[in-house]
């Protein structure tokens, strides 16, 4: 045995192989796609690498004596191994990889719980979730395949978008804080501290437009950085901020916040927005069927 090469010949290998499960030369050279006299030489090259007999000879029949039988078992188990293997290789290389960019509160709230049943109801598609701010666009971000986008995001003629869910949005602050005083809206709102996102700050005038309520001047008006940290500021009792619905829907669900007011619909809703080249692809296509399943769902809920 060539101890420098502790594995026999793979071709060789391969011929007895195709011999112990096909019981014949011929059998086994069809198998192989080659000449039977191709499978005599590998099978004879496999005895001299081994030093060993491996077969019986008869009336040009080859069949596998004890020695042959004990490593056929061996080499069956072998190849049925490798075979397993580069089929979960090859399953693994089907999934495709989409790098999908979300608004940081909705991702926060909204999507990263559902991410579970994505990988469930959609094995071959491997999502990578980028928070973005509400304001990035597809233009600005050549590493990101597809966005979710709210109401405010006007997509360019390039730009592909499907709806997929109704964007409710209105007044909230925390359950837990003092909640403004007042016996009807106008009055609620004469008196609240008015949290204002800045990297969304028309979402208090979309909101005024859209639920048909007079502009409000307010007790205080707040400036914040952006919409996730005006949440936060809410649930710290600190104002009342505008948030849509599936930014904050974690923080209803737990009590940390409350919309006593109810939500206003705008009239686009939330859409899954990709390069105009890649609408038709499978992968948008399978992203954007589950969004709209699940859009349903959570409207109807």
């Amino acid at each position: 045995m060539n101890l420098k090469h502790p594995l026999p010949p793979l071709n060789a290998l391969r011929a007895f192989d195709a011999l112990a499960r096909c019981g014949s030369l011929r059998a086994a050279a069809q198998d192989l796609g080659v000449v039977p006299g191709a499978v005599r030489q590998q099978l004879q090259s496999l005895e001299e690498y081994f030093g060993a007999a491996l077969f019986v000879r008869k009336g040009g029949r080859v069949t596998l004596n004890a020695a042959g039988l004990r490593f056929a078992d061996a080499v069956g188990i072998a190849f049925a191994i490798v075979s397993r293997a580069a089929e979960e290789v090859q399953q693994r290389d089907r999934k495709t990889r989409l790098r999908l960019g979300v608004p940081m509160p909705m991702a926060l709230s909204w999507l990263m719980p559902r991410l579970p049943r994505i990988h469930a109801d959609l094995p071959d598609l491997e999502i990578d979730v980028v928070p973005v701010a509400i304001t990035r666009t597809l233009a600005d971000s050549p590493d990101l395949d597809a966005v979710i986008a709210g109401g405010e995001y006007r997509p360019l003629p390039d730009i592909a978008a499907t709806a997929f869910m109704v964007d409710a949005f209105g007044p909230v602050y925390s359950a837990a804080g003092p909640a403004p005083s007042g016996t009807d809206l106008d009055d609620w709102l004469a008196n609240a501290t008015a949290l204002v996102a800045r990297d969304v700050p028309y979402l208090w005038d979309d909101w005024f437009r859209e639920s048909g309520t007079r502009p409000s001047r307010f007790l205080k008006r707040v400036e914040i950085e952006d919409l996730t940290l005006a949440i936060g500021a809410a649930k710290a009792g600190l104002g009342v901020t505008i948030a849509p619905r599936a930014s904050i829907e974690m923080e209803l669900a737990s009590g940390a916040l409350t919309a006593h007011f109810g939500f206003a619909i705008r009239p686009i809703g939330f859409r899954l927005c990709c390069r105009a080249a890649d609408r038709k692809s499978r992968t948008i296509g399978l992203l954007a069927d589950w969004l709209r399943r699940e859009g349903q769902a959570a409207d109807l809920a």
